[in-house]
């Protein structure tokens, strides 16, 4: 049984610091210019650097992703732009565009180059190709199921292979999507996606009117969405014999079948969320850490994995496309959790005098709260019965951002320690149902 890389997302320094801290054998992180990602991320040349050094000396791997579909001003720039990245020594690069890795394999013959799942590989074949290009890993298409990787890992066995396990997906074919640049003229494509398709949107039925093309004879009724920003534009919403397809899609989260991809042999599992919080990625690192250490010792799925992951902010969870029909004892977990699974991420946490702990607060949390302390050594559930200001005055709650607080904790919790609380609703917070999209997530997450 191979045993795979666990590769967690770095948009920040911090963040990939945490990821590594928490249990991931590698990192990603993305090039301004050459990524999908050209807002809050932080590496410079000189962070770049500093970035694939620490990782080095930990001895894991650092990926830089330039998986762009560029026009050809960005062909002109991309060989004297990447120089100075090629010689810190990256493990490898991330690309989809065949003209880019053209460039790459001319200049830099042996720099390893993964292919992005932006390149929407869905076969073997295709996989056999980029091999034959002198790739050395394939990122699978996030549209296969789990019997197809299964038969691409077969057919390919020399080849490496990657999935993604957890994170956001697209409405659009692996990403490839065109509403961002049609609303703002910001193209996703070329790494400036405005996340469209999460925006408020009405549904409205509308009469046939000289403004609106007419319905289809056959079909009852004809829906239009409408944006909030936007008001009398109308777009139709059509339905066919799969269903309706609108917009905002739940989150990945396959963490339950860990185990099946690693009796597969799937080389690599990947985690989604380069602009994401440093909670996030310490909190999915941590979990799918533990998930692929069960599968390699033989230890059946905790489903105390899953909830933890529920602590994070998400639009509901999903398994994507790797199973065609949820079990039927799943379902209400597809459906969203109860309060009491769900989790807030409260405070950084640092070593204060013998005996405290010092919190950077990021959300409300009280005494009487149930707290859980995260840890890269391991996690810690207490319920709370004090709470210092800093200069040693009691207090009954730190109220939200901008505090500092001290509690107590006997034993020094090290470093990249993280504080969250078990979820009850506030008085001013909303107390409708328990739907995913209930969560009251921080702005932090």
């Amino acid at each position: 049984m191979r045993t795979p890389e666990l590769l967690a997302p770095a948009g920040t320094l911090r963040n990939l610091r945490y990821a590594l801290a928490y249990g991931a054998d590698a990192v990603y992180a993305g090039l301004p210019r050459y990524s999908l990602r050209v807002r809050n991320n932080d590496f410079d040349l000189a962070n770049l650097a500093t970035g694939i050094a620490e990782t080095h000396r930990l001895g894991k791997r650092l990926y830089l992703a330039a998986n762009l579909m560029p026009h050809g001003a960005k062909l002109k720039t991309f060989i004297d732009d990447m120089q100075p990245i090629v010689e810190l020594a990256p493990d490898g690069l991330i690309m989809a565009d065949p003209g880019l890795i053209l460039l790459a394999r001319e200049r830099w013959p042996d720099l390893p180059i993964h292919l992005s799942v932006q390149a929407n590989t869905v076969n073997a074949a295709a996989v056999r190709f980029w091999q034959q290009q002198g790739l050395q890993r394939v990122i699978l298409s996030r549209e296969l199921s789990l019997a197809a990787i299964a038969e691409i890992r077969d057919a390919c066995p020399e080849m490496e292979l990657e999935v993604f396990v957890h994170g956001a997906l697209c409405i659009a074919y692996s990403g490839r999507c065109l509403l961002s640049g049609y609303f703002n003229h910001r193209d996703a494509n070329q790494g400036a996606c405005t996340n469209a398709c999460r925006w408020e949107y009405r549904l409205a039925e509308i009469t046939d009117s000289p403004a609106i093309t007419p319905r289809h004879p056959d079909a009852e009724a004809v829906y239009w969405l409408e944006e909030s920003q936007r008001p009398g534009e109308y777009m139709p919403m059509f339905e066919d014999e799969h269903g309706t397809y609108i917009l905002n899609s739940r989150d990945l989260c396959a963490i339950e079948h860990v185990a099946r991809l690693v009796a597969m042999g799937i080389d690599c599992l990947k985690i989604e969320g380069r602009t994401k919080s440093h909670y996030y990625v310490a909190r999915a690192t941590q979990a799918y850490r533990a998930a692929i250490d069960d599968a390699l010792a033989g230890r059946p799925f905790r489903s105390e994995l899953k909830r933890d992951l529920e602590g994070l902010a998400n639009r509901g969870y999903t398994e994507g496309f790797y199973r065609r029909h949820a079990p039927q004892e799943t379902q209400n977990y597809r459906d969203g959790v109860s309060r009491h699974q769900r989790q807030i991420f409260v405070g950084d946490v640092r070593d204060a005098e013998t005996g405290w702990i010092e919190v950077t607060v990021k959300n409300r949390f009280a005494v009487g709260d149930t707290l859980e302390l995260l840890t890269p050594q391991g996690n810690q559930r207490f319920q709370l019965e004090q709470l210092h200001h800093l200069n040693g005055e009691p207090l009954a709650v730190a109220p939200g951002s901008g505090w500092q607080v001290r509690i107590p904790m006997p034993n020094a919790v090290g470093d990249y320690a993280l504080l969250t609380r078990e979820y009850t609703p506030l008085p001013t917070e909303s107390n409708q149902s328990n739907s995913s999209t209930d969560l009251h997530p921080s702005p932090a997450q």
